[in-house]
């Protein structure tokens, strides 16, 4: 399995802990404030709305949550003063870590994700440092249990997809930015179980980890999802099966 499917299966299995679940609706919140704050209201308008609408259902965000949402943002003071930020570094190992933020308040959010990062064993890099070791992608986990994954990995192919992986239970469909939305509506007609669909950035290549390194950057990584203003995280560290089982257990 790539390194991006296990940390982003990683994610999906632990769950959204009922004390993290308020968090995870803020920063959807936060991302739809902005979505409607560039591109408007208008979900057949603007595409990244309807992308993460769509991603805020997959985390089973309550609609009334989301209208609300829409609406403050509409009213033209909500979501104005966050800046949409990414910060560049290195993790345990060498893996190059990407964390994308929106914050009111660029220098509390720097000083808060080096601290992570050098207390983690990595470091803060410059801009541009790591961003080029990843692609845009869509990216779509499905359950890969329920369903013939050889014959819905084809599938998926012809719908559009650019390239699908299958590892254990999981199924990762990887897409252009512009094909997400039409390559999940294809694979929901063949009813497929889908947990999760979202541009994404993917790494080009991978940084192999030991078993202390990774448990190291796995720690990392979670400390800096754990930030009220990151909204996503992203590396290219390839973890072994086997502490990836350690620690989810």
């Amino acid at each position: 399995m790539s390194g991006h499917s296990k940390w982003s299966t990683i994610k999906h299995q632990k769950g959204v802990a009922d004390a993290k679940r308020g968090q995870l609706f803020t920063k959807l919140a936060r991302e739809i404030s902005v979505a409607v704050r560039q591109g408007g209201a208008d979900t057949q308008a603007n595409f990244k709305l309807r992308l993460i609408m769509q991603k805020a259902r997959d985390n089973n965000m309550p609609l009334e949550n989301i209208d609300r949402a829409i609406k403050r943002a509409s009213g033209g003071t909500d979501g104005a003063a966050l800046s949409e930020v990414t910060y560049e570094g290195y993790g345990p190992g060498g893996s190059a870590i990407l964390a994308q933020a929106l914050t009111d308040n660029k220098n509390r959010t720097l000083s808060e994700v080096r601290n992570i990062l050098s207390r983690g064993g990595g470091n803060l890099g410059e801009s541009g440092s790591v961003t080029w070791l990843f692609d845009s992608r869509g990216v779509i986990i499905a359950d890969a249990t329920k369903v013939d994954a050889e014959e819905v990995a084809l599938f998926a192919i012809d719908a559009g997809a650019e390239d699908v992986k299958i590892e254990g239970t999981t199924l990762e469909v990887n897409t252009k930015p512009q094909d997400l939305e039409a390559v999940r509506k294809a694979l929901e007609l063949k009813k497929v179980p889908i947990s999760s669909s979202e541009l994404s950035m993917v790494p080009k290549t991978m940084v192999k980890l030991d078993e202390k390194s990774a448990l190291q950057a796995l720690k990392l990584l979670d400390k800096l999802e754990e930030l009220d203003e990151v909204q996503h995280v992203y590396t290219n560290a390839d973890f072994p099966d086997d502490v990836v089982g350690k620690y989810q257990g």
